[in-house]
């Protein structure tokens, strides 16, 4: 089988909706990934981690190219980006050496009742009324801790978490966006750098890999995520995305049970 196609089509899928929503990243291509390693015949004990590993290396390149069609449309807060970035770095390294430690079924469980959530916010469209402002550096660290540690356990590049928050904090919603994306960036790149460490030397691991990141995996889905991701947020930026937020939302839960039943 040719499974670069599959990486293809999913990083193009993963990409535009990460630039579109502020969303995606880990949440559509880690139950996808999980699956197909599974087929694959990649060693059971270290199929997730391998996703989760190879889906946050390939946030990093995603969310570069968001956060730059963000940028280009003014919707990147940096000031708040540099606030909140230590605690992301801290929790997300943090999160990464749990995972390492973890069963694979563990992370799975995790990662189903993250995704059940994440899908219900969307559907519902819950968001938070603006009442406080942006806390200080100190308050902004501990938020960036919580996200970054949820963030690393699930390969997500934030946007679930940090929208809503910058949302409550009275940041307009596609500046939060925007900002959103651009943390994503050093979320990608602490849990990227943990899953390599947590996972070097790690018995029964695959040919090709980089601790738990599966290198092939990872050429394709950023060759095609890179493209669609500013594309996604060009439209994000152009028109209403209620339809599409509950198409992605019915996806979540079908994807998240379907990884739930691979390892159960």
């Amino acid at each position: 089988m040719h499974w670069w196609l599959i990486y293809l089509l999913l990083g193009s899928f993963a990409g535009f909706f990460a630039g579109l929503l502020g969303v995606g990243g880990g949440l559509t291509v880690v139950p996808v990934l999980l699956m197909i390693f599974a087929a694959q015949n990649l060693p059971e004990p270290h199929l997730m981690q391998l996703a989760l590993g190879t889906a946050m290396a390939s946030i990093i390149f995603t969310s570069i190219s968001s956060f730059r069609a963000h940028h280009l449309h003014a919707a990147v807060d940096w000031q708040v980006v540099r606030r909140i970035a230590p605690g992301i770095v801290i929790g997300t390294l943090a999160g990464t050496a749990l995972a390492g430690e973890l069963h694979s079924r563990a992370l799975a469980i995790f990662f189903a009742l993250f995704a059940y959530a994440a899908a219900t916010q969307l559907l519902l469209n819950v968001r938070p009324k603006p009442t406080r402002e942006l806390p200080g550096r100190a308050g902004m660290t501990a938020i960036g801790g919580v996200i970054g540690g949820v963030c690393s356990l699930v390969a997500a590049g934030g946007g679930l978490l940090t929208v809503p928050f910058l949302a409550f904090c009275n940041v307009p919603l596609h500046r939060a966006i925007g900002t959103a994306a651009a943390v994503g960036f050093p979320i990608a790149m602490a849990g990227t750098f943990g899953y390599i460490v947590n996972g070097s030397g790690k018995p029964g691991l695959p040919a090709h890999t980089l601790g738990f990141v599966y290198l092939p995996a990872l050429f394709w889905l950023v060759m095609a995520s890179m493209l669609t991701a500013p594309l996604g947020a060009r439209i994000a930026h152009r028109m209403k995305v209620g339809n599409l937020r509950r198409v992605f939302a019915a996806l979540l839960y079908v994807l998240a049970t379907k990884m739930l039943a691979t390892v159960l």
